[in-house]
């Protein structure tokens, strides 16, 4: 039996502003320096730093991998592996904007799989509502865009199968074993298998020798191998071991908001209206789907005052 979770505080709500921050920068940042170094190396890079520093963390610790864990671990990772491998392709046709918007629909695909996976995350029918209007937000940001060519749209695609598979591994980190395992242990696994197969991916397209070690390459390395991939990301897993995943993914709306900003004064990228107006049907979706529950029980608590 996995240990109940708890709902949301102030903590876990304070905790996850900052994270979605630090998220909403790591596309923008992966495009900056795509001229010095490849994506796909950066994220092979960042992966491998992070997995270093896990790593030094689990044996200062005295932890060990645990065997009831390895499969859904190995699992865990193939997806967040084959995630930012579509994250490193799909930036080469689109803009980091729509690349941060696209992979934020992951909350919809965790409430789909954690609805089918467990009894206790079964979906309202306003929830249904909101995966409805974040799908419909998805198609009017891809039929709208009369401007766009054939190469961004591909790239936004890739974007929404990566926010898929950032889904599903959430999923598996919930609904299995892992779910009360040590964060570390789990983001081992995840860090280890995206360092391997963005490497492997590296070398399958030619992109293995593009790197470049420039103070842009250091300075986003440092950021998302460190503060991203390592103290991010036992962050999150430390969440979803005492919150409700759920809830949880409410808050990850701001992340896609701060892409967006981000995007613009960083990159200048500019928006096309019908992205705008689809990215916020998604935002809308998302939030019906995942903060229905927590303004029911913050109603609740004004109500008993």
């Amino acid at each position: 039996m996995h240990a109940p979770r708890r709902p949301i505080d102030g903590l876990a709500a304070g905790l996850m502003v900052v994270l979605c921050s630090l998220w909403g920068l790591q596309q923008i940042a992966l495009k900056l320096a795509a001229d010095d170094t490849a994506p796909i190396m950066q994220i092979a890079l960042r992966s491998g730093l992070a997995a270093l520093l896990v790593g030094a963390l689990m044996w200062r610790r005295g932890q060990r991998l645990r065997r009831d864990v390895r499969d859904p671990g190995l699992v865990a990772g193939l997806l967040f592996a084959v995630e930012f491998v579509l994250i490193a392709l799909g930036l080469g046709y689109t803009s980091a904007s729509h690349m941060v918007v696209f992979l934020y629909t992951a909350p919809i695909f965790t409430a789909l799989g954690l609805a089918w996976r467990l009894e206790s995350e079964r979906l309202a029918p306003q929830q249904w509502l909101g995966i409805a209007l974040a799908f419909a937000g998805i198609a009017f940001a891809f039929l709208g865009d009369t401007g766009g060519d054939a190469q961004s749209r591909l790239g936004d695609a890739l974007g929404v199968l990566a926010g898929a598979a950032w889904g599903a591994t959430t999923v598996v980190v919930r609904a299995s074993r892992l779910a009360d395992a040590d964060p570390a242990e789990t983001l081992l696994y995840q860090l280890v298998a995206g360092c391997v197969v963005a490497l492997a991916w590296a070398a399958f397209s030619g992109d293995i020798g593009h790197v470049s070690f420039s103070w842009l390459t250091v300075a986003t390395l440092f950021y998302q191998g460190v503060l991203v991939a390592f103290a991010s990301y036992l962050a999150w897993f430390w969440l979803l071991r005492r919150y409700q995943a759920a809830q949880l993914v409410v808050f990850s709306f701001l992340t896609p908001l701060y892409g967006v900003v981000f995007g613009v004064a960083l990159l200048a990228e500019a928006l096309d209206p019908h992205f705008v107006a689809g990215a916020a049907l998604v935002l809308a979706g998302i939030f019906v789907v995942n903060g229905g529950p927590l303004i029911g029980r913050a109603r609740l608590a004004l109500a008993r005052r």
